[in-house]
């Protein structure tokens, strides 16, 4: 059936305009533009195996998506890099597909030999299999209103117990034992760089300008460099030589796709960034600091994996709303419930899984969107609070428009407060803070983000300067509109 859908899906794309595409907003470069409109991307998505997975049903995960509607996934191209059975601990990972079902871009040999039990790949021939998949995957999620982070590489993480050993490596195409090219003899921390890298080099510059080429009139894609590059020897000076190929592979197309650096666990102040880059993506950054940080290079920033904070729903959903307020532009939550045989986002994934994900966490991630794009985003900024209710426990995000509207984000659960950090604080709360708001009258609401319901609605004159913001009482976390009449 998906092979049926794609040719129509391609010719949709083929005829869609500039202004269609994903791209910078002209008018507020720290957000996106997609299909005319002003766009942040959210969403709560698999764990990057949707293509190089063959078992993996990715029409009925889209649909997922699209239900709760988010409009982002991240996919590894699985060019150079999977992952064994059971790696980070991980049950049911996408990224370690069974013996057979790895679908990488390369062609197979003859010769038998490589880890999985099949031929020993090719790196002068391509899997034409595999371009036709993920061509499909991508028409697929473009008609599902779904962008798609085309992750190219990732480095391979060291052993805990021997950092001078990698069990991602010896299952890579590249390495010199799983290919007939007599390439790829080198160390794992050795692949992603301008030299020692074994004339591996060659091999990805191909792959990249090939997807660049093959996804050229896909209005739903940009590409990420590396996934966190800093792990295993990947230089910098690789990872802006491969964006200087992405755009030299787009130079002569109508519509260039965006280009993605992966900074840092945490927060970072990003230096000397490559021209060549357009976002600026974080992992596991709460409270969300790194937006102010670097709010001057005027581009979106994004925090596009969370995890190791347990299952629950809660902490997710709070680092989601805190970053948008904070003024993030894409916010992609490591969904573990998206698995082989669950591809709807059903599987139970047990306690010792890393990170979190399920049903009712799409729903919520799906009101913050709904509540920001109820907002003209693109012409509001961060506003300082200007004093915190008694409770030092108050964390408080407003994004504003002065004199027209803010919407905020509150909750009992800075981090150097947290009880603990795969939970919020709760309780029976309220808590007032002060905002400089100019004279008005304002239509406030107090909402619930679980549920998207209003909790509390009024109407107030302000006769200008500091107004005083009373909550109504609130178990975990609480969401403001502020709106002049």
């Amino acid at each position: 059936m998906r092979l049926l859908i794609f040719p129509l899906l391609m010719i949709m794309m083929v005829t869609a305009t500039a202004a269609d595409m994903l791209r910078l907003h002209p008018e507020n470069p720290r957000y996106f533009e997609w299909r005319g409109k002003p766009t942040v991307l959210i969403t709560s998505a698999d764990h990057y195996g949707t293509v190089l997975n063959a078992d993996f049903d990715f029409v009925k995960y889209l649909a997922a998506l699209e239900k709760d509607g988010l409009n982002l996934t991240r996919t590894f191209s699985g060019a150079g890099y999977l992952e064994p059975e059971r790696a980070f601990n991980i049950t049911k990972n996408n990224l370690a597909p069974k013996p057979g079902s790895y679908l990488a871009p390369w062609a197979r040999s003859d010769q038998p030999g490589a880890w999985d039990g099949g031929n020993k790949w090719d790196l002068t021939g391509w899997n034409e299999a595999y371009f036709t998949r993920f061509k499909a995957f991508v028409a697929e999620a473009s008609k599902r209103g779904v962008v798609v982070e085309v992750t190219l590489f990732c480095p391979y993480y060291p052993n805990s117990d021997d950092k001078s050993k990698s069990t991602m490596w010896p299952l890579s195409p590249w390495n010199a034992a799983n290919n007939i090219n007599g390439l790829g003899k080198v160390a794992f921390n050795q692949v992603h760089t301008l030299d020692g890298h074994g004339g591996l080099l060659a091999v990805q510059e191909r792959f990249v300008k090939r997807i660049v080429e093959e996804l050229k009139d896909a209005d739903n894609v940009y590409y990420e460099i590396c996934n966190e590059p800093y792990f295993g020897g990947v230089t910098l000076e690789w990872q802006h030589h491969i964006a200087r190929v992405i755009a030299e592979a787009q130079k002569d197309h109508a519509n260039p796709k965006l280009i993605s650096q992966n900074i840092a666990n945490g927060s970072a102040k990003v230096k000397d960034p490559s021209p060549d880059i357009s976002i600026f993506n974080f992992h596991y950054t709460y409270p969300p600091t790194v937006v102010e940080e670097n709010w001057k290079l005027n581009k979106p920033i994004g925090e596009n994996e969370t995890g190791f904070r347990g299952g629950a729903d809660e902490v997710y959903r709070c680092e989601a709303w805190d970053f948008i307020l904070a003024g993030g532009a894409l916010f992609n939550n490591l969904d573990y419930s998206f698995t082989v045989g669950h591809e709807d986002g059903t599987f139970q994934y047990p306690p010792t899984q890393p990170g979190g994900g399920s049903a009712a966490l799409r729903k919520q991630l799906g009101i913050l969107k709904r509540f920001i794009e109820s907002f003209d985003f693109l012409k509001m900024q961060p506003v300082p609070v200007k004093k915190k209710s008694s409770a030092d426990t108050l964390s408080v995000r407003v994004l504003g428009q002065e004199g027209k509207a803010y919407a905020a984000y509150i909750h009992r659960s800075l981090k150097k407060h947290w009880k603990d950090k795969t939970s919020l604080n709760t309780g029976k709360f309220e808590n007032w803070f002060k905002l400089d708001v100019p004279e008005g009258t304002y239509a406030l609401e107090w909402i619930e983000p679980t549920k998207g319901r209003v909790l509390q609605a009024s109407r107030l004159k302000h006769a200008g300067g500091e107004l005083t913001l009373r909550t109504p009482v609130y178990r975990t976390d609480l969401a403001m509109s502020l709106r002049r009449l």
